[in-house]
């Protein structure tokens, strides 16, 4: 079984939770780029990188005995994610994290 994308109506197959052609999420609206996102350039080819989303990830079991209460002490954190669109290659940056101000 497959689904429809929200966003740009791009059919996925039901294995994937998140579309290739636009990277919106099963069932969610497309994902806003924040327009305070800074230029950054790619370390290994110095092209420009380009914001695609922030992702949540977690350490830690989703499951086992304890269930939703085992949630308690899994480690959240929010990662912003950039891709180079020269060389293929992914960037991930503390979520929020000023790069203008904080340059070398």
């Amino acid at each position: 079984m497959s689904w429809t994308c929200e966003n740009c109506n791009t059919v996925i197959d039901d294995g994937f939770q998140v579309c290739w052609n636009c990277n919106c999420e099963k069932g969610q609206p497309a994902p806003v780029a924040s327009p305070n996102k800074a230029s950054i350039d790619c370390i290994r080819c110095k092209s420009s990188l380009t914001f695609i989303c922030t992702k949540s990830f977690h350490e830690g079991t989703r499951w086992g005995v304890l269930g939703e209460l085992g949630e308690l002490f899994v480690n959240k954190e929010d990662f912003d994610m950039f891709a180079c669109k020269s060389c293929g290659k992914v960037e991930f940056f503390i979520a929020g994290f000023n790069h203008k101000n904080n340059e070398i």
